[in-house]
């Protein structure tokens, strides 16, 4: 990606903020080694940074000191933000009504650059579900929310989060993901095979606020048997529960039971 010199510099901070990149982006622990080759820095530059990140619990090492890797204390201080706490606080009590509704688990979703992050999750009272993690991050445009989060918002907004996106993801078909989003803006919700998961639909629909989604809230459908829900139900049952959550939002009223 491109870069833009900086006005000012702060060679302390810019060393831990290039450590903490490189190690959210990893998918395992790194040894000290990989660390310095990773921000092109010596030893002995990050040897103290990581010493002060380990003792500030932004990063830990594992059993065994296999190497270093990021703690969940960033992501809570990301989630203490107003807009993500407020939204939150004003899911829950709808997802839990949808989930007991519907029998199925549900979460909710922000964007975070270029991917998608889940903030809240409920699970149903039932003994099957498939349930995501609080944490999860996929690409923005290889998910439902994310198409969601996308297709709701106004076109400059989704111009540049496209933009963005098509850095990351060079192959990205641009024209073929912006006629989906076409499409579920028009429908009002997202009915997609699991992008993860096979046997698995995923639903989706915005939060909205100010006339652009400020989250999606994602139900990972599983066609249970004796259950006397059908697809259609649940889908009705999501837009209301979104309904709810976008006006508890908009007016800071407090949620209604479904």
């Amino acid at each position: 990606m491109p870069t833009v010199t900086p006005k000012y510099r702060a060679p302390a901070l810019d060393k831990g903020l290039d450590i903490l990149e490189l190690l959210a982006g990893s998918s395992r622990p790194l040894s000290i080694a990989e660390i310095s080759e990773g921000v092109g820095r010596s030893r002995g530059e990050i040897f103290r940074m990581l010493q002060v990140l380990e003792e500030r619990d932004y990063i830990t090492r594992g059993e065994g000191d296999v190497g270093y890797s990021v703690t969940p204390r960033l992501f809570r201080l990301g989630m203490e933000q107003p807009p993500v706490k407020t939204a939150i606080e004003a899911a829950l009590p709808v997802m839990h009504q949808l989930a007991d509704a519907s029998g199925q688990a549900c979460h909710l979703v922000v964007p975070s650059g270029e991917q998608i992050v889940v903030v809240a999750r409920v699970d149903p009272p039932g003994e099957v579900a498939l349930v995501v993690r609080v944490g999860h991050r996929r690409p923005m445009s290889q998910s439902t929310s994310g198409h969601i989060l996308l297709a709701f918002q106004e076109e400059q907004v989704r111009k540049r989060w496209l933009d963005m996106i098509s850095r990351y993801e060079p192959a990205l078909e641009r024209n073929k993901l912006t006629k989906l989003l076409t499409q579920l803006r028009a429908r009002g919700y997202a009915s997609e095979a699991s992008h993860v998961v096979d046997a698995v639909t995923d639903l989706s629909a915005p939060v909205m606020q100010h006339g652009s989604a400020v989250c999606a809230l994602t139900i990972p459908y599983i066609e249970q048997q004796n259950s006397a829900q059908t697809m259609d139900d649940v889908v009705a049952a999501l837009l209301r529960a979104t309904r709810e959550i976008s006006e508890a939002l908009q007016f800071g009223a407090p949620t209604r039971s479904v």
